[in-house]
Formats: structure tokens, sequence, C-alpha cells
């Protein structure tokens, strides 16, 4: 049976203020979370929602190192951009904190101090790398080495961004701190575990049989780590940026991040209202996390694990999470500059906001990854707002204006086709909120352009612009049953749209209706005077695109030239003139070649060196057809010992260079000249 709860708490995952907020951030967990907070409020519920910025832990430090400042300098000028950025795409949190506040401070201590003292933690001295010149334990992202994997020699401890791999610092080959570069030691150091072994019996039955409605990535993530088997995990750390841990003997030592962070949701509420406990505290309380796929096991293993073994707070009733959404059919990347970022989104589309936050909802990646492209953005604007939302509820206030003066007809006798167009939108509600109460808001914001899309249909197949030369009677009815639609699309969209929600109302000259009202045909009374009509949505034009394909361009020409400049490879050991003197290389002529057979790389070639005519076997079979080769003038170190490859006695090498894609290209004399010219 469902429960009824009395109030609503909405938490979003605090995002980490060592960089902006993108389209993936968005899509994944704040857009989700504000169309649910609208729509409760609609409804007239007691629901407050909140965030705010994740401010301590490694990434911060390692910024403010990089940038020669103090980790506070890096997380104001984050928290103030990400506070800004969501305030002008329209999230309602009833608060953004921060988790450097005093407030948060004495709640993540005191959290921690009740489960020590009531023995809920294990303490274990353990190896840690040490760096020895800068005198300081070394976090898993402060470790650097060739990844195992994939061989990527710019690896951190915890992760290789090159293959996506999840790492150890113990697994890294030849690893370095990324502090001094200096090879690190291992030494003691002590840490507070949480042991989650001891809540696995609890989690099983909490989730795995008390919550089987939750998102299906959701809980199979939660099975899957079940099933592993959980162990203890560290509650604090080695680092000078943090809360310090509140015991003694722990000086140098801070609360893990993740440990810390989601308590930020109470601190937070604490900030927000002398009431707090009645949110956190009540089980009248439904509270309910919109995270990101990657934050899963904190948010449903980790944090409730640390409630559970608090006592004083309530659970989540779900925790409803999304998967990744790429760009231009590649994964989004802060460290490449690969995204589009909120801030800069807001100051190059001024006045669509909800064009955003419309295109990110209708491809919201919520049951699969999802690509976001700026020719789809384009296109979703176009067709569907511009051509669908936009064009009806100008038609009706247009159409009003023009034949009564913009005040509302009455309605007279309905048709047929108008009860049943009425009944059709007012079906749609129930749908609309199954679908928001389920979490499926793609679906739910079909459902609420569909109540503009019947309206559109009316318009089209009533024709008042032609009726009104026969019937100008019946054409107070149908724009009576227009403008009543429009009215309802305004509430549906609200949620979703609210910048065009409210534009809708200030056109309609009406206030804003409660959801109960949502499918009524009464919401604009006959003689109301409505305001003047404004274009809703205007097109994008190819040019604008083409402007964001291009930034996108050219931080891809970017990212290759710095990833050609990074695999550039050191100088080898210097040789002397001399040395250089014995290198016979002689500009050659290619007359044949042939693949080996057996073999994928091989090319069988014989060449004109001007001394004579030999062959030579060189692994360029992947890079060059035999065919594409003859003729060809190359340079040949003609003077290399022989060497036998396949049966073919191979004398001397051809010069090559390769890209940073790593294709091969022949060094060739910019024009044509004698063979065996010498090049020195």
């Amino acid at each position: 049976m469902r429960k009824e709860f009395k109030r609503y708490l909405v938490t979003s995952a605090l995002p980490y203020a060592n960089g902006p907020v993108h389209i993936g951030h968005l899509a994944g967990v704040y857009i989700p979370s504000d169309i649910y907070t609208r729509y409760l409020r609609l409804k007239g519920c007691d629901v407050i929602s909140v965030c705010g910025s994740d401010e301590h832990g490694v990434p911060i430090t390692i910024k403010a190192r990089k940038e020669g400042i103090t980790p506070q300098q890096v997380v104001d000028r984050y928290h103030e951009l990400i506070k800004k950025s969501f305030e002008g795409l329209g999230m309602s949190f009833d608060i953004y904190s921060r988790t450097s506040s005093a407030t948060h401070a004495e709640t993540a201590s005191a959290f921690f101090r009740k489960l020590y003292d009531a023995g809920k933690f294990i303490e274990r001295t353990s190896e840690q790398y040490y760096d020895t010149e800068a005198q300081t334990f070394l976090a898993d992202r402060y470790i650097v080495g060739t990844c195992p994997k994939c061989g990527n020699d710019r690896a951190y401890g915890d992760q290789c961004e090159k293959c996506g791999s999840t790492l150890s610092p113990d697994e890294l080959i030849d690893p370095h701190s990324a502090v001094s570069g200096s090879v690190p030691v291992k030494r003691e150091t002590k840490h507070w575990y949480l042991p989650l072994n001891d809540y696995e019996a609890f989690l099983r039955e909490w989730i795995l049989d008390g919550h089987k409605e939750w998102k299906s990535n959701v809980y199979g993530q939660c099975k899957s780590w079940l099933d592993g088997g959980l162990q203890p995990r560290a509650v604090s750390r080695d680092l000078d940026w943090g809360i310090p841990v509140p015991v003694e003997g722990a000086e140098g030592k801070v609360l893990y991040v993740w440990f810390d962070a989601p308590i930020g949701y109470i601190s937070a509420t604490k900030d927000l209202t002398p009431d707090w406990e009645k949110y956190w505290k009540s089980e009248d309380t439904k509270l309910v996390h919109f995270i990101g796929k990657d934050n899963i096991v904190f948010h449903c293993i980790v944090f409730p694990s640390m409630l559970r073994a608090h006592g004083d707070y309530i659970l989540p009733e779900n925790v409803p999470s999304n998967e990744f959404l790429n760009l231009e059919g590649d994964k989004i990347s802060t460290s490449r500059n690969w995204a589009v970022w909120l801030h800069e989104y807001l100051e190059e589309f001024p006045g669509k906001e909800d064009v955003l936050r419309y295109v990110l909802c209708a491809n919201a990646p919520e049951t699969k990854d999802n690509d976001f492209t700026w020719k789809d953005f384009q296109a979703r604007n176009n067709s569907e707002l511009v051509a669908v939302l936009g064009n009806f509820v100008n038609r009706a206030l247009v159409l009003t204006a023009k034949y009564y003066d913009g005040v509302v007809p009455a309605c007279g006798e309905l048709n047929d086709y108008d009860r049943a167009t009425i009944e059709e939108m007012a079906a749609v509600k129930g749908s609309l909120e199954s679908n928001i109460e389920n979490y499926h808001f793609r679906e739910a914001l079909k459902d609420a352009m569909n109540i503009a899309r019947i309206g559109n249909k009316y318009l089209a197949d009533t024709e008042p612009w032609k009726v009104v030369k026969t019937d100008p009677e019946r054409v107070k009815t149908i724009l009576n049953v227009a403008l009543q639609i429009t009215a309802n699309t305004a509430i549906a969209i609200e949620p979703f749209m609210p910048f065009s929600a409210e534009k809708m109302l200030r056109m309609l000259a009406v206030d804003r209706f409660d959801w109960e009202r949502l499918g009524a045909t009464d919401l604009i009374p006959a003689g109301h005077r409505i305001g003047k009509a404004e274009l809703l949505f205007e097109k994008i034009e190819d040019d604008v695109i083409q402007r964001q394909l291009d930034k996108l361009a050219a931080t891809k020409a970017a990212n290759l030239a710095a990833e050609a400049a990074q695999n550039i490879e050191d100088q080898k050991d210097n040789i002397s003139f001399d040395d250089f003197q014995k290198m016979d290389i002689r500009v050659s002529t290619i007359l044949t070649a042939e693949k080996v057979a057996k073999t994928k790389k091989l090319l069988k070639l014989t060449v004109d060196t001007g001394i004579d005519q030999r062959e030579i076997v060189s692994g360029i079979a992947e890079h060059f057809t035999p065919e594409e080769l003859i003729g060809r003038q190359v340079l040949v170190l003609v003077n290399l010992e022989p060497r036998e490859l396949k049966g073919t006695l191979s004398r001397g090498m051809i010069l090559m260079a390769e890209d940073a894609s790593g294709k091969l290209r022949l060094l060739e004399p910019n024009e044509k000249t004698n063979n065996g010219a010498i090049v020195g």
C-alpha cells in the first residue's frame, strides 16, 4: 500500500566547487530535481529543496596548488559562479548552501563524534604513500604513474582518465608524487573506518526487498555492490583542507569528503529553517535524493549506513539517478574542456533558458547514455517549441486580439469535437502526474507538450479564421476553448519551463493557477481582457549553431595539440658529430612493393638508392598500400646493418615520422632529386 506523506525533502547532489556546472550535471541531476520540486509546490505540498557546494577534498587542493592560490579562494570563486548559474537557469532551491560554512562544520563534527563515542568506527593503521620532500601523505589523486591497463603515463592513483579504469596507487607503474615529482615512500598512518559490512543485512532488506520500485540502474548497482560484499571504508584522510577529525590524536587529519559531503544536506536544512528536524527526523517526511550515476554508492550504500549508525535520521524513500549525457558523440570531460558550460550558455543564449531545460529533459539519459548535439538542440527548438507550443499560444492570443479586441468571448454550445478535445486535454493530467511521481520526466514532458499539440490541432481543424466569415458566434466558442487550453498548457509546462509559463500567464493577464485546476475549462472567464501577445520562442538560425560547433572544433583541435605535445618523447642521449657522420642517408625511389605473406604489418620494398637496387622490409603495411608507394622518393638509411626478416635480407631503413594520431608519414624530399643524393 502506498504511504502518504505530510511533507517532502528534496536534495540535489552537491556540485563540486572546483569548476563550473555543465549540461551533463543538469540533465543528470538538477533539471529532474527542479521539475519534481516545482510540481510538488504547484500541488500545494509542504516541500523544501536543498543543495549547495561541496567544498572539501583533494581536487580542490590540486586546483589551488596549480593556480598558486588557497583552497578557500578556489571554492569561493566557484561557489558564486555555480550559484549564479543555477539562479539564471531557474533552479528553485530553497537554499543553496556550502560545506565550508560554520553550521556544516559543527554538524559534520557532531555526527562523527556521536558515531565515534558509540563505537561505530574501527581504527586501522595502514601503509600509505608519503612525499618526503613535501613532508605530507599523498591522497590517491596526488599520485601519478603509468596505467597498467592502457599504458597512459599520466594516470592518477584512483583512476585513469584515458581508459576510465578504476585504480589504486599500488597498481600504478613507476608512481611519483604530483606535488614534488619525487618517488613516494610507504609510511604508517592511522585512520577511522565505517564497517559497511556490519550494515549489509540491513541494506539488503531495506533496498533489495523494500525498494524494488527504484530505477533499474540504481537498484542494479546496489545489488552488485551488496553481492560483491561490503568492506570497511575510511572516513578520515591525511589532508590539510577539510573538517578536522574531532578527536584527540587526529592532528593533520580531516573528515573524508564522501563522509562530510552528504551531511551537507542536513546542515543546509538547518540553515534554512529552525524546524529542520521535522524534515529529517519524522517518518511523515518523504526524503528524495536526486543524484548522478557516479554517486549511487554514496547515497544508497554509504550515507544510509551512516544514518542508520547515527539512529536519529530518516532514510531516503527514493534515489532517482540518470545515466550519462555525452556531447556530440564524445564523453563530456571537464579536464578536456569538452562540455557546454551553463554560465557560458546563459551568456550566449540570453532569454533561452527554457530551451536548454526543454532539450535536456526531452533528451534526458533516463535509461541509457544519451547524446546532446547542437543540431538536435536547434531542431527541437524550431520544430517543437516554436512550431507547436509557440505557434499555438500565439494563434490563440492573436486571434482573440484581432476579433474581440483582446476580450475573452463567451463559450457557446459545444459540439462533439469541442467536447472530445476538452476530454482529451483533461485526460493528460493523470498520465502527467504519474510520470512525474515515478520520475519519468521525459515522458512527463511529452504529456505537458501534448496539451499544446491538442490545442494546435484544435485550431487547425476548426479554422476560426475561415469560420469567422460565415459563423462568428461559433468562433467565440472556438477561441474560448483555445484560451482555456492555453491556460492549461501554462500549468502543465511550469515545472519544466518556468520562464515560458510565467510569460504565458503574463500574456493571458492572469495569476498562477494551482495544479488541481489542470484540466478545467473555466480558468479564464468571459469578459476578461488578455494582455499583448508576444512570441514565446524564436527560431534559432544555422549560423548560431555553427558558432557553437566551431567552438567545439577549436576545443578538439587544442586537445589534440596538447595530447601531441604530451606524447612527444624526451630527447635521447647526445651523440657526437662523428657518430652522426657515420649515418649514410640517401634519397631513394621505391620501385616495387608487396605484402609479406602471413604478416599484417610488413611490406617488402625494392628501392633504387643511387648506389644500387636493394630490398628493404618495413613495418608499414597498416599505413600504406603497396600501390601508393611505388614511384615515391623517400629517405633511406643505407648503412644500417642488414637483418633477415621473414626470409628476406633487409638492407636499410625507410625514415618515417609518427603524428599525434599514431599515423605514420613518409619523410620525402620536397622536390624530386637524384637517387643517391646524400642527406646530411
